[in-house]
């Protein structure tokens, strides 16, 4: 783990593709990030049928607050009929996942679905999206 003393945790980026939220945050969730973190995902969580994707992939550390705050927004989630799918290949975090027995627990996807990929890429003759 790297030194965070100091060092406020930036806002995850969020875009929404046919009712569904891609949340990416970056850098290490830990006990002095992943409260923003957990702010944002119980906003995008205290509707009916919240259908989120986060995209770990830029995520290289999490701790127990990190998982914490990923097992409150599946809880909340669920808990209104929606659903919270995590995308990581990262076998650091696979493997924090699997000694917290929670690889079960979570939907767990190695890449972008295809309809949230294919929103994000410029149709021809397009430029890039803002």
């Amino acid at each position: 783990m790297s030194e965070n003393h100091g060092r406020h945790a930036a806002e995850p980026t969020e875009r929404t593709v046919a009712g569904t939220t891609l949340v990416t945050p970056r850098g290490e969730l830990d006990l002095l990030t992943s409260p923003v973190l957990s702010r944002r995902l119980d906003v995008l969580t205290a509707d009916a049928f919240p259908d989120l994707v986060l995209d770990l992939r830029a995520v290289p550390f999490i701790d127990c607050s990190g998982l914490r705050a990923l097992c409150r927004a599946r809880r909340r989630a669920l808990s209104r009929g929606g659903r919270l799918r995590l995308i990581t290949r990262s076998p650091a975090l696979l493997r924090v996942l699997r000694h917290a027995r929670l690889t079960g627990v979570f939907e767990l996807l190695p890449r972008l679905p295809a309809e949230l990929d294919a929103a994000a890429r410029p149709a021809v003759g397009e430029g890039p999206r803002p």
